[in-house]
């Protein structure tokens, strides 16, 4: 495990006729869970837990898996191919929200609250096993002119909101690492975030998102996610609605 101390579409989206609005298929209607992976190509300790994500996109499709590579250990002798500072950031704001400071490779965060060692199978396990499910329904269409995401469902504090986000998302990523601590090696992601973008925020009733499909161009992804994600103030809380799309 390494630690860092803190200081602080266009996704291939094919429509399935000319003039027709498309729903789009999620793969699992209700998702259990969500996974979120925090990683890093420079850090040694991390293969283990991207082996045990891969395994988890493969065995359990009622989760939503998601791999983050953060940019911090650039310095180390390898930047990582798919890292980003806007990951990095993501970490660092739920150890803001959460208030312990924790901020590490490889870490797993289980519906945007609890947090634990990537490669601690069981803990993740039991995480997932102890949620509840998400309380928010997302369905999504694509027409000629726009990607329309709608929400149903309810939030627990009814004066609150909750910020939506879509992700843009490369299933596997194979990397031939040459410097740093995994030289030599080639590593395989899985479920990897390219980039991330909010596109609103959702007030608790049933309610429609529309992004111009000429604003999907900024996704060089060929799978993507949306996220419902209450919010304390600028900090992200916790994840009460999911689905991941495949092309």
């Amino acid at each position: 495990m390494r630690w860092f101390s803190v200081n602080r579409l266009t996704g291939v989206l094919l429509a399935a006729g000319i003039g027709f609005a498309t729903s789009l298929s999620a793969q699992a209607e209700t998702p259990k869970a969500v996974v979120e992976l925090f990683t890093s190509q420079g850090c040694s300790s991390c293969p283990p837990a991207d082996q045990f994500l891969e395994e988890l996109v493969s065995d359990q499709k009622d989760v939503v898996t998601l791999s983050y590579h953060v940019d911090y250990w650039d310095y180390f002798g390898w930047k990582d191919t798919l890292g980003s500072p806007v990951f990095t950031q993501r970490q660092k704001d739920y150890a803001k929200s959460r208030g312990d400071a924790q901020i590490y490779t490889p870490q797993v965060v289980v519906n945007g609250r609890g947090h634990m060692v990537g490669s601690d199978r069981g803990s993740v396990k039991n995480a997932i096993r102890k949620s509840s499910g998400m309380s928010v329904q997302v369905e999504a269409m694509l027409d000629d002119n726009a990607l329309e995401v709608q929400l149903s469902g309810s939030l627990k504090q009814p004066d609150k909101k909750a910020d939506v986000y879509l992700l843009g998302i490369d299933k596997e990523a194979v990397v031939e690492i040459q410097r740093g601590e995994n030289a030599g090696t080639t590593q395989t992601y899985k479920n990897v975030v390219r980039s991330i973008m909010p596109i609103g925020m959702w007030s608790g009733t049933a309610e429609v998102f529309r992004l111009p499909r000429t604003a999907l161009k900024m996704f060089d992804s060929k799978n993507w996610a949306v996220l419902v994600q209450t919010n304390s103030g600028e900090m992200p809380g916790e994840i009460i609605g999911a689905a991941f799309y495949d092309k």
